[in-house]
């Protein structure tokens, strides 16, 4: 019971970053949007995010505050996300382009962005930017009080987690609800089935794509921060985000684009992903482990692909450009 509880916190730790990076590409995707940038979005998002906590730190000296400095590293991470894919947005939108091209062209910028950010800060520091430990509490404790975190088994399982990955479900859980329960939710997802009849309806195409691709990127950004401040210790590590912005997209197709499933999904690569490290066998290497997360999606994509369920495929007009003129 105590390695299975001890994996399933890993697991969690791990699969924060993951969760923020695919409800992000989710939201995306629903408008018809394909953003592949994800991996570049959240390096940028990671090197914001530790930034803005760790220049306020410095400008505010002793007298930092622990929440206002998460508070600037969400917002900070955020705003990077969302300019990114406010610049994905109008090449692809309003310019038309192809989507997967322009979404690579975003994971390199941003990748290349965020590391170039991330070393600045550590060369003109003259060493590795990291947080005090009075300002990396409030990043790596639970914000729950002693007598729930204590309690024998369900306390370290359902309460000793960080105060960003208990965001991170309530996000998941306020996304699910918007997309099935709510007009707006209702009228986003005709925009990713069929944008020529949601416009027929008048809802605004191109509004709601901007809104939701934006939105999207902000979010994913988060979980670059939520890497670096839950897995990285609050120090910049520049390969430390390799391959996590992939996984998130493959995480979108393994839950079958629910923001509910993703919960679970999340944890679930989390732990393949560094399975490896708790559960070691001799004569399997560690690059077999690495790639299960893949090896289950594709096994998940073509399973549903055989069924043919309609709710368990992408968006009908995913990735295609919306021309009016054309309606």
């Amino acid at each position: 019971m105590t390695f299975l509880s001890t994996l399933f916190v890993f697991s969690v730790v791990n699969g924060t970053p993951l969760l923020y990076g695919t409800l992000g590409e989710i939201l995306t995707e629903k408008s018809g949007n394909m953003n592949l940038g994800v991996e570049g979005i959240l390096f940028m998002g990671g090197a914001a995010g530790l930034g803005g906590a760790f220049y306020y730190e410095k400008l505010a000296g002793a007298n930092a505050s622990p929440f206002v400095a998460l508070l600037l590293a969400v917002f900070f991470a955020f705003l990077a996300g969302a300019l990114a894919s406010l610049l994905f947005s109008f090449i692809t939108i309003t310019l038309r382009a192809n989507q997967n091209v322009t979404g690579l062209a975003l994971t390199i910028f941003g990748t290349g962005a965020g590391q170039f950010l991330g070393e600045y800060m550590r060369v003109q520091e003259g060493s590795y930017v990291s947080l005090s430990n009075n300002l990396k509490a409030i990043f790596v404790n639970s914000p729950f009080p002693a007598f729930l975190r204590n309690i024998p088994v369900l306390g370290p399982l359902l309460f000793q987690h960080n105060i960003l990955t208990y965001f991170a479900l309530a996000l998941a859980i306020f996304l699910a609800w918007f997309l099935n329960k709510t007009r707006k939710g209702l009228y986003l997802r005709a925009v990713g089935e069929s944008p020529a009849t949601a416009d027929a309806a008048g809802i605004n195409v191109t509004r709601y794509k901007y809104l939701a691709t934006v939105l999207g990127g902000g979010i994913s950004a988060i979980g670059g921060v939520a890497y670096i401040t839950g897995i990285a210790g609050c120090v910049w590590n520049h390969e430390g985000l390799s391959g996590v912005g992939w996984l998130a997209v493959a995480l979108v197709i393994f839950c079958l684009w629910k923001p509910s499933a993703a919960i679970w999904g999340s944890i679930l690569f989390g732990c393949l992903q560094n399975l490896y490290l708790r559960l070691s066998i001799p004569f399997i290497p560690s690059q077999i482990y690495k790639i299960l997360p893949y090896i289950v999606t594709v096994v998940v994509l073509i399973f549903s692909s055989l069924r043919n369920n309609r709710e368990k495929q992408p968006p009908a007009a995913l990735g295609v450009p919306y021309f009016r003129e054309e309606r």
